[in-house]
């Protein structure tokens, strides 16, 4: 039986909203003459991906581990390591920005 005014959430709808108020569950950008890449938001990372990040060594080794299969087209795009670290934490930066302020929906 359920409890008056007790919260009961959906851990989708919870994602959903999420993703949403951050732009979605992926980082997309753009390098050189118009190329577009992607690698997973930070709120949205499995833990996989996290660990992986965690362990890698310095901006080359955690931008091939965000980057995946893209790296090599990436690097022949005229992108760099230290730049996709940036984006990262900028992104990283507003994301906690926006869950401060972002109240998930019960769904």
């Amino acid at each position: 039986m359920s409890k008056p005014n007790r919260k009961r959430y959906k851990l989708e709808a919870v994602r959903s909203s999420y993703a949403e108020a951050v732009g979605g569950e992926a980082v997309e950008f753009e390098v050189g003459d118009g190329k577009v890449f992607s690698f997973p938001h930070p709120m949205f990372a499995s833990d996989e991906e996290q660990h992986a990040l965690d362990d890698a060594e310095g901006d080359h080794g955690k931008a091939r581990v965000l980057l995946g299969d893209q790296y090599e087209a990436f690097g022949k795009a005229g992108g760099d390591d230290n730049s996709v670290m940036l984006l990262y934490v900028a992104v990283r930066a507003e994301a906690q920005d926006t869950v401060q302020r972002h109240r998930p929906t019960r769904g």
